[in-house]
């Protein structure tokens, strides 16, 4: 790559280790200056060349010349009542993504955004009624850790890691962008960079199979499943992805990808409870009986409302008696609380703001008329 001829500036927050080494050495300095700088960046959220100390002032100036550290940019910040933090960030051409961070008492979990929209469009989800514009890089992705880690101020220590956790679980499916995606996880795991473990990084899909089975090639970090429905019928109605992948050929990947790990995983099966649609204790059964062929907790959700959608949140009873159901069963199940829902910042509600290639956002609010002007 030979970036020198290149007159765009290279977004240096844009690169692996791998490509950071390559670039140095296309710019004839030694490959180890990567480590250095990627600690600069990434450990300290430093984007200024001139404070990177322990490089020569040349090399400064070369890095100067042709390069920049550019994270995606803070349009605005919300901070919930219950201290849930969100973020809307401009991604170029007017659309927008979101990240939200979950402030708890002995760790902070980051929701990372990993696509413009969502090409899945689970019927729950505000997301997907946004449509789909475009697959976020690899800067924009992990640029959103980089400018949550900032917020808590510049330059970071080494040994300040405020972010415990980073889940893929932002607008977008993550298994539909798949390289970034996993680059960006790579970097969020590396020492020289945000250090986190793979069991507290954990990425969430609707159930690609094909790229299950990919992930488990190249990682191994914590697996989430978006599960919603225990058979093929109601799964294909909530999440569209099912028509072409059905429960049971994911749930055999997912067996594979555990099976390929170097340690003892439990999978977390993730299933938004609808007033009426998916939460009666016929459903919970069946749910019960399909997942004795995998190691998993379960992580209930109530749904959380949006102005697209019809559905409703279930009341707390049913809630807490679907969970009865399940651990009188044997299986391990917690139910999600709903953080920064003041903020549309909960689960299911982030929406941004698509340029939307799909046109599926026109056909939903069109549906939306219909249906008002019938009840």
């Amino acid at each position: 790559m030979d970036i020198i001829k290149n007159s765009e500036a290279i977004n240096l927050l844009g690169l692996s280790q791998k490509n950071l080494e390559d670039f140095f050495t296309t710019i004839e300095e030694k490959p180890f200056r990567a480590v250095q700088v990627m600690k600069w960046i990434h450990q300290r959220g430093i984007s200024d060349f001139s404070k990177m100390t322990d490089l020569s002032k040349d090399l400064r100036t070369k890095l100067e010349k042709h390069c920049v550290i550019s994270a995606p940019e803070v349009v605005y910040e919300k901070t919930s009542k219950d201290g849930t933090r969100k973020w809307v960030i401009s991604v170029g051409n007017k659309d927008l993504i979101e990240m939200v961070l979950i402030p708890e008492k002995n760790r902070a979990t980051l929701c990372v955004s990993s696509q413009v929209g969502c090409a899945v469009d689970c019927s729950f989800c505000a997301t997907g009624k946004q449509g789909f514009s475009r697959n976020l890089t690899l800067a924009e992705i992990i640029g959103q850790v980089w400018v949550a880690a900032n917020s808590y101020g510049v330059p970071r220590s080494s040994e300040d890691r405020h972010i415990t956790n980073v889940v893929m679980m932002g607008m977008g499916e993550p298994l539909l962008n798949f390289e970034p995606v996993v680059e960006a996880m790579n970097l969020m795991m590396d020492d020289n960079a945000y250090g986190l473990s793979k069991r507290k990084v954990t990425l969430s899909t609707s159930g690609i199979v094909p790229k299950i089975d990919a992930l488990g090639k190249v990682t191994d970090v914590a697996l989430t499943i978006s599960l919603h429905a225990p058979n093929d019928e109601l799964r294909n109605k909530l999440v569209p992805i099912n028509q072409k992948y059905p429960i049971q050929e994911l749930l055999d990947a997912v067996k594979r990808y555990v099976e390929g790990c170097s340690d003892k995983r439990v999978t977390t099966i993730e299933y938004i409870l609808i007033d009426g649609v998916n939460d009666s204790l016929d459903l919970a059964e069946e749910l019960c009986e399909l997942l004795t062929q995998l190691p998993c907790k379960i992580n209930l959700i109530p749904f959380n409302p949006f102005s697209e959608s019809q559905y409703e949140k279930p009341s707390g009873n049913r809630v807490k008696r679907f969970q009865k159901y399940l651990q009188g069963r044997g299986y391990v199940t917690t139910i999600r609380s709903t953080r920064g829902d003041d903020i549309m910042a909960a689960c299911g509600q982030l929406v941004g703001q698509v340029n939307d290639k799909t046109r599926r956002k026109e056909r939903a609010q069109r549906k939306l008329q219909i249906n008002s002007k019938t009840i």
